[in-house]
């Protein structure tokens, strides 16, 4: 799996926001009850945001290959991944470019089901997920089995449109999005970790909302 090559102006301006430290505001982390994090504001729709490429993957070319270091690695179909058991949950969505979402019904496979299948091996450290449109993030395995992190088909009851990373994309809710990937197609667990594309270009390489990490 190779990465985009191609420097559309999004990226060009996301690395530039991470070389000055574009919306960075200095707070400290807020108290747990407050639900906005620290520089970022309000949004009623959904903002559409990728790297420039929007993959033609549809529901009968789906595959999802869950890979590396575990007992049981999978490579499901639509069909299967369906086949497993289903999950909803409503979560908050936090965008690094400072807009919030909250309130969104999410439905797939919870990342902790997909891992009861699949059993990482005691050295599963690190997880790198890959999409289809050849981009690639990092997370620890303890970030990846969130309580309400998810690998969801579907938002507010509707699939998952193309533009948002259908048929399938990881949510991971406690992280800023871009670790959420679209478009997934591949999940590889590590002994090690990997930084994945946004890491590598100045991201931070967490990407916790709350303690503002955004840039490296």
């Amino acid at each position: 799996m190779t990465e985009p090559t191609d420097e559309t102006k999004l990226t060009r301006t996301k690395r530039k926001w991470a070389a000055e430290g574009k919306f960075l505001t200095g707070k400290v982390v807020r108290g747990e009850h407050e639900r906005l994090p620290p520089g970022q504001h309000l949004v009623r729709d959904w903002p559409i945001l990728d790297l420039g490429m929007t993959p033609q993957v549809s529901e009968q070319s789906f595959r999802l290959d869950v890979i590396g270091a575990v007992e049981h690695p999978v490579s499901w179909n639509f069909s299967q991944f369906k086949a497993q058991p289903q999950t909803s949950f409503v979560t908050d969505i936090h965008c690094v470019t400072t807009w919030s979402r909250y309130d969104n019904r999410w439905d797939g496979v919870s990342t902790r089901d997909l891992l009861d299948v699949v059993m990482p091996r005691p050295e599963a450290r690190f997880v790198e997920l890959y999409s289809s449109d050849g981009y690639t993030t990092n997370l620890t395995i303890e970030d990846f089995a969130a309580e309400d992190a998810i690998v969801a088909h579907s938002w507010e009851g509707k699939p998952l449109t193309r533009d948002h990373g259908g048929p399938v994309r990881l949510v991971v809710p406690h992280l800023y999005f871009w670790k959420s990937a679209k478009w997934i197609n591949r999940v590889h667990f590590l002994d090690r970790n990997k930084p994945g594309f946004w890491e590598r270009n100045g991201y931070h390489d967490r990407g916790d909302p709350w303690n503002e990490e955004r840039y490296s």
